[in-house]
């Protein structure tokens, strides 16, 4: 208290001299203590394996990096808002921060699609890359500034299987009046190659396949998959996942809330989501390959590669849908020119090091005992 007293006396004396000098470091000061609560609404059920569990962790280390200024409560799909309504919840302030994938949005700005997943487009690190280092953040904080929201790149699934079905897929014949649940642009690519596309939140997928509400679907990868129990509901499990070979999740920030924190959270906040989107994906790499052994060895999940035909009419018809996403407006054009430069780049330079390294490294391909 003496200190405190010392410190006010001084601050005082000097006022009389200097007034608006120290006052603003008393404003400062005061700001400095200022705390903040914010809501974060995801897409995911509570505390899900990887994806869910990211942005609790994100909340953690916001609370401790900013020694409890800023706290974050999360609320899962339903809880505070639903799945599909994450976006508009931040954007209107209803919540201050949401964490989801930005082809959830793609009736308010379709161009958003290409932010989460391309079919056989980049992976996440490649898609890292281009966030970070080749304009691609810029380009999604632009297509997002009309609704009010910031955005940070939040996370990554890697790539994703091709999903599961209740039937043997042979041939494209065989995909011919399926009901699927399958969203974004790859999404669009099978449902011109005959499959209905059904969009519904992860926590109602298990019961739609279970009840028969949908022939097939596709979540995330071996490790969530598991998790949702979706060996219980389908017999056969397919490789390649062509139509997400990442998708990028994302932390959404209401502008005006971002605005009303000192530079100091803000950093925080902005180094707290770096942190979440390294180890999101360092979380499915390392578990995907055990959940797999253990669908296949202990529940007889049969494993099949998506048959050639599919692929190919598949890359096909990505090719046109891709193309027209990026006539949809001048700005999808022009991240659509982004996207693709740098594609062509890293799969150049990726040709003689990442893929080169995988063939000499194992010139048989994998197994899965």
């Amino acid at each position: 208290m003496k200190l405190k007293s010392l410190a006010m006396a001084v601050a005082m004396t000097t006022v009389a001299s200097s007034g608006m000098m120290v006052v603003s470091s008393f404003d400062n000061a005061a700001q400095a203590q200022e705390t903040f609560e914010w809501k974060m609404v995801t897409s995911w059920p509570k505390n899900f394996p990887g994806v869910g569990q990211g942005p609790e962790r994100l909340a953690e280390l916001v609370e401790e990096m900013s020694d409890g200024r800023l706290t974050i409560e999360v609320f899962g799909a339903g809880q505070l808002v639903p799945g599909f309504e994450v976006f508009d919840a931040v954007s209107e302030g209803t919540a201050e921060l949401g964490h989801s994938a930005s082809y959830y949005w793609k009736g308010k700005a379709p161009a958003a699609q290409f932010f989460a997943a391309v079919p056989f487009g980049m992976n996440a690190q490649e898609m890292n890359a281009w966030l970070h280092y080749g304009g691609g953040m810029e380009l999604w904080n632009e297509l997002y500034e009309p609704f009010g929201v910031d955005v940070l790149v939040a996370g990554a699934s890697g790539v994703q299987m091709g999903g599961w079905y209740n039937k043997e897929i042979n041939s494209v014949d065989d995909l011919d009046g399926l009901k699927m649940r399958m969203p974004g642009l790859g999404g669009e690519v099978m449902n011109r190659m005959g499959v209905a596309i059904v969009n519904m939140p992860g926590g109602e997928i298990f019961t739609s396949l279970q009840s028969g509400a949908i022939d097939a679907t596709e979540w995330i990868g071996p490790y969530n998959d598991l998790a949702f129990g979706l060996h219980q509901a389908a017999d056969y499990y397919y490789y390649p996942g062509w139509h997400e070979p990442t998708v990028m999740f994302e932390a959404i920030i209401n502008e005006e809330a971002m605005a009303s924190l000192p530079a100091d959270l803000q950093a925080i906040l902005k180094t707290a989501v770096r942190d979440i989107n390294a180890s999101v994906l360092d979380e499915y790499t390392a578990r995907n390959n055990d959940a797999l052994e253990t669908l296949i060895n202990e529940h007889d999940v049969e494993l099949r590669r998506i048959p050639d035909d599919v692929l190919d009419q598949a890359r096909e018809h990505s090719e046109d849908v891709v193309a027209e996403l990026a006539e949809s407006s001048e700005l999808a054009g022009r991240i659509h020119e982004s996207y693709r430069d740098f594609q062509d780049k890293v799969v150049n330079y990726h040709a003689i090091s990442e893929q080169a390294y995988y063939n000499a490294r194992n010139p048989e391909g994998g197994t899965v005992e």
